[in-house]
């Protein structure tokens, strides 16, 4: 059964930024655009599980800092001509507060 669990508050993580979140399934990044959108996917490319987290974030996108691999920020799927799934986790922000499905 999944449950929502509080992670912060959204401006604990700076405008294109992200915030490593580390829970019993394993690391979580936690994503916050220029447009103060929140996303979240498991802190690991599909390509060679380089740490999102360390990754640019730009528009609804995140870039793996390891080989340059496009995420979507939006659905975890890498951007073509590459093909793979980041693992995309349900978040939520109300009154400010971040919290992530797991």
């Amino acid at each position: 059964m999944s449950t929502w669990h509080e992670i912060g508050n959204i401006q604990d993580i700076p405008q294109r930024a992200s915030r490593l979140v580390q829970t019993e399934e394993g690391d979580i990044a936690v994503f916050r655009t220029s447009n103060d959108d929140v996303f979240a996917l498991a802190d690991r490319c599909p390509h060679l599980g380089g740490p999102l987290s360390q990754g640019i974030v730009h528009d609804a996108t995140v870039t793996c800092p390891l080989h340059q691999w496009k995420i979507d920020l939006k659905s975890g799927e890498a951007i073509a001509p590459d093909e793979g799934c980041a693992g995309h986790i349900p978040v939520k922000v109300e009154s400010n507060i971040i919290y992530i499905e797991l």
